[in-house]
């Protein structure tokens, strides 16, 4: 006959948290302690499932914890979106939670906001286009946290579970279809150098090239953030080159934007005297002026299947992939037209 479990203590608690068992016992008790005191006893509270005596365990219902650097982002949202829906069939809840502090500028540490997530009891969470670090990562191998990270911007450990789209394969169909309208001047504004996705993109765009016989030219392959300020001003630049592009695929849609906002700041009319390729298909691509030619991601599906390997994570089973890719498409409007010179 097995022995029966053994009931967590207030010592195990107070010996996990490193603090005595007088101070413990006030959190528990609600007294004042300083907040990141009683940050870590909670979160061993939660991590050792201790309850003082005669408490009833609470019912505590499925949350996975969505945690994202932009809240203005609309492919933050649209990923959201496919979170949520998901959440809602799993009858299962989603928080939502910065992972900046301050107005954005300073990041949370890792061991920070995994502790808070412990302590609040969250069955998982979801990263979005996060830099996962090595410290990152353990922080989330100690609280025993089914994580997985969309999109993110650096992988350390093949242990990491992401979901991502094929983006090697959209900046390939996005400079392929400028190359079959008559393009041969393609600038291509990528994404940070640190982000596998921005770096993916850019290779898929010199694969394009290659295959179709056009030189790259280096002055046309810039890597700045994934916003439109960053791409306006690139965009600015490459437009008062001697020999500009009449064609530049973006790595983002705000970046999309951003280049519309310099051909536009320049009098070039989009697409007569330039072609624009956004990336991402986010909603605000159909109301531009014009309408925006976009790689798609299914941002609504990745959340979704997101959503679904985390509660999967958390019920003990494996993920079928520890990096899960779906398809990108291309999505035609009108910035995209023949070179007119």
């Amino acid at each position: 006959m097995p022995a029966p479990e053994r009931r967590p203590t207030l010592t195990a608690v107070a010996e996990l948290a490193g603090v005595s068992i007088a101070t413990a016992s006030k959190v528990l008790n609600r007294h004042d302690v300083a907040p990141a005191t009683r940050e870590r006893v909670e979160a061993a509270v939660a991590q050792l499932g201790y309850r003082a005596p005669g408490e009833r365990r609470p019912e505590v219902r499925r949350t996975v914890e969505f945690l994202v650097d932009k809240l203005d982002s609309p492919y933050a949202m649209e990923v959201l979106r496919g979170v949520t829906l998901a959440a809602e069939d799993a009858d299962a809840d989603v928080a939502v939670s910065r992972l900046s502090r301050g107005g954005g500028a300073r990041p949370t540490p890792p061991a920070t906001w995994t502790r808070r997530l412990v302590a609040a009891r969250r069955t998982g969470a979801i990263v979005v286009t996060a830099q996962v670090t090595e410290t990152t990562y353990a922080a989330i191998a100690r609280a025993r946290l089914p994580v997985v990270v969309i999109d993110p911007l650096h992988l350390t450990t093949p242990e990491l579970v992401s979901v991502g789209s094929t983006n090697w394969s959209g900046g390939r169909t996005a400079t392929e279809h400028l190359l079959g309208l008559g393009h041969t001047r393609i600038a291509m504004i990528g994404g940070p150098e640190v982000s596998i996705s921005a770096v993916a993109r850019v290779d898929g765009y010199r694969s394009a090239c290659q295959r179709a016989g056009v030189p790259v030219d280096p002055a046309l392959v810039r890597h700045v953030a994934f916003d439109h300020d960053a791409a306006r001003q690139t965009a600015d630049e490459l437009l008062r080159l001697p020999d500009p592009p009449t064609a530049v695929v973006a790595s983002s849609d705000a970046q999309a934007l951003g280049v519309l906002e310099a051909a536009r700041l320049l009098g070039l009319a989009v697409p007569r005297d330039l072609s624009v390729v956004g990336y991402d298909d986010t909603y605000v691509a159909a109301w531009t002026n014009p309408p925006l030619t976009c790689v798609h991601q299914p941002l609504d599906d990745i959340g979704r299947v997101a959503l679904r390997t985390v509660l999967a994570m958390a019920s003990g089973r494996e993920p079928d992939s520890h990096h899960i890719e779906l398809a990108t498409s291309l999505v035609v409007r009108d910035s995209t037209a023949p070179p007119s010179r």
